[in-house]
């Protein structure tokens, strides 16, 4: 007899349909899964068989075939463990086939107790999409798939309460709607942080207009502390980004009951001996690193010309197309790394060059070897460089406290509210997005600044790129002051910006 069963499956960080069909006849006892399955699809048959016989229910002692359609994309995970058990006690008439618009996912234990799986959100949505009304899923997915909207999420204990409701004998409770909401988290203020105002007003306009920002400076300077800080004046998420960083997330296996939704913009800081598999996602089945993890947030490299240079120069291409795409043996995955660069980095290996202080015994060499470690391809993708002095002792004493991240984030959000009524109608999220045919539609330049860009042009040895990030800076300069058109102040700012000089600093 023949039984079919709709599940979900997970590619990259989007979800699609499965149907297993379970088909038992006379013969001798076999347990056959095909359709490309993985080791853990297929340990599935121990799982499925213990999880019946614990319930009181019969297995059947003849050929079981469990097809998973469709059968030319690979499998993977224990998602499918719930779905091949339904099959098995439909075709054999336990229990009666569930309608076409119910799907099911999950791990069984071997007493019938559901697990939870990873990408429950994903597959979620994807159900949605496919016409399905009721999605079955395990009690600690249940409150992340329910974001899904369009669609009815049950949350499934065990084998025997299943059963119970698709009898009929016992119901169970779909699980309610959440309303999506930012967190109000309390980071760190920018209240504690001394002096350094040069930098906290980078670091504001990086933030207005999700720019890649670079701080260079000694240690103890602060560089660490102002970045750490950074998300507090980020404005807070809409209900978008909140979905599509639950979806990466729950891909990675990185939600559960307690943190169903990322409700706060991400902060990642991997340490400098990460791989460039880590950063940029993999594995025998491609997951998300940590570029995707940091979608719609902050990618922070603290000591950045630590990082190998293999490591470096896998973020070019995700900096610029906003996505990565991970090809392995089982196939290739694209995930969204639309991310907000923040690096920190020392002017030397030991740190004081160039400080009144003298402290410093690198020769030009020396130094010359530690800024090559970070290619010009790279730079020429951070907007913004700026340098962090060492603190004097007179800021170092001042007890009264500088302007607060509540101060910062309210001209930070009302900068982004003219981005958003800007870009509305488009895909460009902020000014560092803007294509060519934004930023000539939005950064046109009188002719004082069509002169002072063109001097710094050609005294600057500027390329095309730095010149059009130069533009992005400046409008968001301009936005921070409330004013529609870009002046030759808001253009001087952002030429300031990239005034760093890597060979200068070499000689």
């Amino acid at each position: 007899m023949l039984a079919t069963i709709h599940s979900l499956g997970v590619k990259g960080i989007g979800g699609y349909a499965v149907t297993v069909e379970s088909f038992v006849s006379n013969g001798l006892f076999n347990f056959d899964i095909v359709g490309l399955p993985d080791a853990a699809v297929k340990e599935a048959r121990e799982r499925v068989r213990a999880a019946i016989k614990s319930n009181g229910f019969k297995f059947p002692v003849s050929r079981v075939t469990v097809n998973l359609a469709p059968a030319d994309t690979k499998k993977a995970g224990t998602v499918y463990d719930l779905p091949i058990m339904l099959g098995i006690l439909a075709a054999t008439g336990i229990i009666k086939q569930p309608k076409a618009d119910c799907a099911f996912i999950g791990e069984l234990s071997l007493t019938g107790e559901l697990r939870p799986v990873y990408g429950a959100l994903p597959m979620a949505i994807a159900a949605s999409r496919e016409g399905i009304k009721h999605l079955f899923v395990p009690a600690d997915n249940a409150e992340e798939a329910a974001f899904a909207d369009g669609i009815s999420v049950y949350p499934v204990s065990n084998v025997s309460e299943l059963v119970s409701h698709i009898r009929g004998e016992f119901l169970i409770k779909p699980m309610p709607k959440t309303e999506l909401k930012a967190e109000d988290i309390c980071y760190p203020d920018f209240a504690d942080v001394k002096g350094q105002e040069n930098v906290k007003r980078a670091m504001e306009i990086a933030a207005a207009g999700g720019h890649n920002i670079l701080l260079v400076g000694p240690p103890g300077a602060g560089k660490s502390m102002m970045s750490k800080r950074l998300p507090g004046i980020l404005p807070d998420m809409t209900r978008d980004e909140m979905l599509k960083c639950t979806e990466i997330y729950s891909v990675a296996g990185l939600t559960g009951k307690s943190n169903p939704i990322i409700a706060q913009r991400p902060f990642r800081a991997p340490h400098h001996t990460v791989s460039p598999a880590a950063l940029s996602g993999g594995g025998t089945t491609p997951r998300p690193g940590e570029i995707s993890l940091a979608h719609n947030g902050v990618l922070f490299l603290d000591e950045l010309p630590e990082f190998r240079k293999d490591v470096l120069e896998v973020l070019r291409q995700p900096l610029e197309d906003g996505e990565v795409t991970v090809s392995r043996v089982a196939g290739s995955a694209t995930y969204p790394s639309n991310f907000m660069l923040v690096c920190a980095m020392n002017p030397c290996k030991c740190g004081w060059y160039g400080h009144p202080s003298g402290r410093c015994r690198c020769s030009s060499n020396e130094v010359r070897a530690y800024h090559s470690r970070i290619s010009g391809p790279l730079l020429d993708r951070i907007d913004i460089i700026v340098e962090a002095p060492a603190l004097e002792y007179e800021e170092l004493k001042n007890r009264t406290p500088s302007e607060s991240t509540a101060e910062i984030k309210n001209r930070v959000n009302a900068a982004r509210q003219a981005q958003q009524k800007r870009f509305e109608n488009t895909k460009i999220g902020s000014n560092a997005d803007m294509d060519t045919k934004a930023l000539n539609k939005y950064c046109m330049l009188t002719p004082e600044c069509e002169e002072l860009m063109h001097q710094a042009f050609d005294k600057m040895g500027l390329t095309a790129r730095s010149y059009d990030r130069i533009l992005r800076v400046a409008r968001t300069i301009a936005d921070l002051e409330g004013s529609e058109e870009i002046d030759a102040m808001h253009i001087a700012e952002a030429i300031q910006y990239r005034t760093y000089d890597f060979r200068e600093n070499n000689a």
